[in-house]
């Protein structure tokens, strides 16, 4: 076991990293680590963004992917969740107090580690949650960021018993009425392979949940109203034109076609009204991509291959 990261049998913890903690909004703790490639010259870096729920651990693969191209990795834990500081007297209660202390921990993490620390070029690869919060800081993230990869941002909440109009509605009632730290489905570890909406691929999925099993403290449960009401704001914040014409990162979003919580409708509006934005989709794959089957991840891996710059004719062209 690592000082600060943790690894499990079939998950070792890659090699030529440094790990700890920087305070985020508020005094919370926010665990970092940063993944040095073992190439010696360094094509720049990866800033790494998790969805809802993931921890560090979760992505130690594809870490590994990324440091054997020649980048170098720099990922946290989001507030209240993996091994960061949670924010409710249930730790497992998925709970942020507003969108935009994820915003700042972002600003703070690319201030105090990205830029004194790590590789020009920077990029952003993120996932779900992650990629909504990419996508809220982008027209401010102009001059620090060359391009961004969004794997199935979180810009819908769908294949839920209620709409995504409805679990608005009841999340605002309820933070309105002082009970945002409430939870509206029961707390149930341990899910099974079958008629999991996340992947398709057994190995990784029994991996990650070993992970969980063994570090229970880096799970977590259900969302809080809270979380939700200040999700779904960001979501129709994002998804606006203005907004939109505003980003001018290069930027791939990664669309899995048979993802049941962000379906491919709205991805493909995304791509029509987003100007800096390209669409590739994914066919048959589930909402994680980076822990999918190998035919599916593969796809993922070779898009961002092919879009972040890397190779020298790249830097050249791009005077980097």
């Amino acid at each position: 076991m690592d000082d600060i990261l943790y690894a499990t049998p079939d998950n070792p913890v890659p090699g030529n990293h440094v790990a700890g903690f920087f305070e985020g909004k508020g005094g919370v703790k926010i665990r970092y680590a940063v993944f040095r490639s073992p190439m010696p010259e360094a094509k720049g870096t990866v800033v790494l963004l998790q969805g809802r729920s993931e921890s560090i651990e979760k992505y130690f693969e594809t870490i590994n992917d990324l440091t054997a191209r020649g980048l170098w990795v720099a990922t946290f834990d989001w507030r209240g969740q993996g091994g960061s500081g949670r924010l409710l007297r249930d730790p497992r209660r998925g709970h942020v107090a507003r969108f935009s202390d994820y915003e700042s921990d972002l600003k703070q993490f690319l201030e105090q580690v990205v830029l004194p620390d790590t590789r020009l070029p920077f990029f952003i690869v993120a996932h779900s949650m992650g990629a909504l919060v990419a996508l809220s800081q982008a027209p401010e993230l102009e001059s620090r960021i060359d391009r961004m990869v969004l794997a199935a941002p979180f810009l819908a909440l769908a294949g839920q018993v209620m709409s995504q109009r409805s679990i608005s509605m009841i999340a605002n009632t309820a933070s309105f009425f002082q009970l945002g730290g409430r939870t509206f489905s029961r707390d149930a570890p341990g899910l099974p392979f079958e008629g999991n909406v996340l992947t398709s691929d057994r190995r990784r999925f029994a991996r990650n949940r070993a992970i969980c099993e063994t570090e229970p403290q880096l799970a977590l449960g259900p969302p809080t109203a809270r979380w939700l009401k200040e999700m779904l704001a960001a979501i129709t914040r994002v998804s606006r034109q203005d907004h939109l014409t505003r980003i001018r990162i290069p930027t791939l979003v990664l669309c899995p076609t048979l993802d049941p919580i962000v379906p491919r409708t709205v991805l493909n509006a995304l791509a029509r009204k987003f100007r800096a934005g390209r669409l590739i989709e994914i066919d048959g794959a589930r909402h994680e991509l980076f822990q999918e089957a190998d035919r599916y991840r593969a796809q993922a891996m070779a898009a961002i291959d092919a879009f972040i710059p890397g190779s020298q004719a790249e830097r050249t062209v791009l005077g980097a």
